[in-house]
């Protein structure tokens, strides 16, 4: 769904939120990185649909917060859920949104499980696919949500993840070099952590992990439906107000979440 439309070109933007490096708003390290109404096309359109489809989804734009200003880049527009969002009403406006979409127009594609690199091919199969979201998920630990530049599947993610794994092993050794300089307990310990993650979300991903849980495509209205009953695909929230990806930021569900939207537990137990 949308959460800040953009009211009109501004200045030009780097093509990176919410997950660590990239454009995805790390949801999973707990620091998010972005409706206005619909316009009349859109009320027009949905009017043919059912009346409790239509108010949900006005419902979902109507309470989401104003358009976030940023000096630098303008007006940034949030695809996706926030926390606390209800995930069925999410899929459920999702659905009635795209029902009511009449041209073409950039989506947010979730999957309902961790997918490997070659999965995507089938999944996305008649769309423009333009980046993919991924995430190590570990066993109650927040890892880094990362939007990868992908155009061919799966190709591009495999290289993109080969980037990735390189980029944990150095974070892993810089880790693991503050801890051995470390004298407090507790902050040797939160280095020790963040070593034993960094590692293994490096080998994750040089394993070209099952890890991606999310795409940015784009497609004309019928191919963004054919996409949506694939078995795989948990929602299609259509975009149509984006024109800039490098002023957007994609927030997807995590397929683990099925009720309320929210950062990953991080329970798991630190070093000894």
């Amino acid at each position: 769904m949308r959460h800040d439309p953009p009211d009109g070109p501004g200045p030009g933007g780097d093509d990176a939120p919410a997950t660590g490096d990239q454009a995805t708003g790390d949801r999973a390290t707990g620091d998010p990185a972005v409706g206005a109404s619909r316009p009349a096309r859109w009320l027009v359109t949905t009017a043919v649909f059912a009346v409790g489809a239509v108010l949900l989804a006005a419902g979902w734009s109507a309470r989401r917060p104003a358009p976030v200003g940023d000096r630098t880049v303008g007006q940034v527009t949030r695809v996706g859920v926030l926390p606390g969002d209800s995930l069925p009403g999410y899929a459920t406006a999702s659905r009635a949104e795209l029902a009511a979409l009449t041209a073409g127009a950039y989506a947010l594609v979730s999957f309902d499980r961790y997918v490997a690199p070659g999965e995507l091919p089938a999944l996305l199969a008649g769309v423009e696919v333009t980046a993919v979201v991924v995430r190590v998920p570990l066993p109650d630990r927040q890892t880094e949500v990362v939007r990868l530049p992908a155009q061919r599947l799966p190709q591009d993610v495999t290289a993109g993840m080969a980037g990735l794994a390189d980029r944990k092993d150095r974070e892993a050794a810089d880790q693991r070099t503050r801890a051995a300089a470390g004298t407090d307990p507790a902050t040797r310990r939160g280095y020790e952590t963040g070593a034993q993650v960094a590692a293994r979300e490096a080998a994750g991903y040089r394993s070209a992990c099952a890890c991606v849980y999310a795409a940015v495509v784009r497609a004309e209205p019928a191919a963004l439906r054919a996409t949506a009953g694939r078995d795989g695909v948990r929602a299609v929230d259509p975009a149509p107000e984006v024109t800039r990806l490098d002023r957007t930021v994609f927030l997807p569900p995590l397929p683990e979440q099925r009720d309320v939207a929210r950062p990953p537990a991080d329970t798991a137990t630190p070093p000894g």
